[in-house]
């Protein structure tokens, strides 16, 4: 053990201090603060006002144009044409030509600027012609508006898981979502760190340090060395990003404003979903509706974060590190192995494939999971140890029996022993092995080498 701590140290050590690990460390929470808060806080800026005359041959149409923070209508008496001559000189950022017969062809619809007008200038003028032209068509046919309004509904449905405690709310969605993000991180750390393991292992091979060392200590202590090495690595460098992460995140919100941030995108989130509506008293159909819906959506977003509240957080980042450590120690065994078989990163993508099958079907199977994680498939798949360490953590913000957790875990480090006993006798005799391409039949053989 004591051979193995000191590998484990050095491998540690070696890892913290280069410069990339530095810069990964830091790059990363700063990138992911970034693509949280950026678009965000982009929303809350405040747009240069922009002028739009609105030159009108229907004389119905002016009076809806209605200004907002971001566009300021004033309408016009003079032709098209004259309007267009002397556009250059007027002031003006955008001219709006509304025909005589927009009714009957609202394609007919013309804008004009010295530059390429923004898309939300164009849609914004195209939402306040539409609904007005579906306000006129309306009042053509007789229709009561309000009885129109009425017919339409928005159902909204909120889950509930019922136990002896009572009922909580709960959120297909919400944990869809969550099972997503966790498996993700799982496949992306399994990838990362053990390809890691392998280039290290290749690397003493090439350089011929490992007949050096292995003069010392035993082929299995030097690999289980490397491999808990790279994982107090990763282990490091996921609780910093987390530390890093929260830090930025709650500091950049802080100096933005969160609750001027969040009325501010509210505010954006509503003028997307109706920027016609400005909001005129006869407002579309379509207005309400989407309105109605931005407001349905706000909602939505409460009700998940109400569902994230009710998620048993102890348990579930119990079982993401369990199933992080457990996944990463199994693929890492196999990633060993592989760099001791081969000579250099080239030949190892012949041995990779296989390895990386279980992860890929993983994510497959997780598609099938999210749908059903009651079913047989989400229980056999979280069961095998290749790939429970995505599939459980899928179907855990569903709800799990523990026992299915418990038996789960079992097999992962039931597994874990058993495919590392295999790497280890690929190990010692691969980490000795120069200048030959091995098959799979040979690597079959390793295996059954004695000492």
């Amino acid at each position: 053990m004591k051979t193995i701590f000191l590998i484990m140290r050095r491998e540690y050590l070696v890892r913290v201090k280069k410069k990339s690990f530095i810069v990964m460390t830091l790059l990363t929470p700063i990138l992911m603060s970034a693509l949280w808060l950026l678009p965000a806080y982009l929303a809350t800026r405040k747009t240069d006002l922009k002028r739009v005359q609105v030159v009108d041959d229907t004389k119905r149409f002016a009076s809806v144009f209605q200004s907002t923070e971001e566009l300021k209508f004033e309408s016009s008496n003079q032709t098209i044409d004259e309007a267009k001559r002397k556009f250059a000189k007027s002031g003006y950022d955008v001219l709006t030509h509304v025909p005589a017969n927009i009714i009957d062809d609202p394609k007919g619809l013309k804008i004009y600027a010295e530059k390429n007008v923004s898309l939300g200038v164009v849609r914004d003028i195209e939402n306040v012609v539409e609904n007005e032209i579906e306000n006129q068509k309306l009042i053509s046919a007789g229709i009561d508006r309000k009885v129109l309004e009425n017919t339409k509904v928005n159902v909204s449905a909120r889950t509930y898981n019922l136990s002896e405690e009572g009922e909580k709310d709960s959120s297909s969605g919400a944990a869809t979502i969550l099972g997503y993000v966790l498996a993700g991180l799982i496949y992306f750390t399994i990838f990362l760190y053990g390809a890691q393991v392998m280039r290290g292992v290749l690397e003493e091979k090439t350089n011929r340090i490992v007949e050096v060392i292995i003069s010392s200590v035993k082929p299995f202590q030097l690999m289980a060395g490397k491999i808990l090495g790279v994982a107090l690595v990763g282990l490091t460098q996921f609780m910093l990003w987390i530390l890093l992460t929260i830090g930025l995140s709650t500091g950049l919100s802080a100096v933005i404003g969160s609750d001027a941030l969040k009325e501010r995108v509210e505010q954006s989130a509503v003028r997307s979903a109706s920027p016609g509506a400005a909001t005129p008293p006869g407002m579309s159909v379509k207005g309400e509706q989407a309105k109605a819906k931005a407001a349905n959506d706000a909602n939505m977003m409460a009700k998940v974060q109400s569902a994230l509240s009710t998620v048993n957080w102890p348990l579930l980042l119990t079982c993401f590190f369990i199933y992080f450590v457990g996944g990463y120690l199994l693929y890492s065994a196999l990633f060993a192995a592989v760099g001791a078989a081969v000579d250099n990163e080239t030949d190892s993508q012949q041995f990779m494939f296989p390895i990386t099958i279980p992860l890929i079907l993983g994510f497959i199977i997780a598609q099938t999971v999210v749908l059903n994680p009651d079913g047989a498939v989400a229980f056999w798949f979280s069961m095998i140890p290749l790939t429970s360490p995505i599939v459980m953590l899928v179907r855990i913000p569903f709800g799990v029996p523990i026992w299915e957790i418990a038996l789960s875990v079992a097999l992962l480090i039931g597994g874990f022993i058993g495919i590392a006993w295999v790497a280890a006798r690929i190990y010692r005799v691969g980490i000795l092995m120069y200048g030959k391409k091995p098959t799979y039949a040979e690597l079959a053989k390793w295996v059954f080498y004695k000492a």
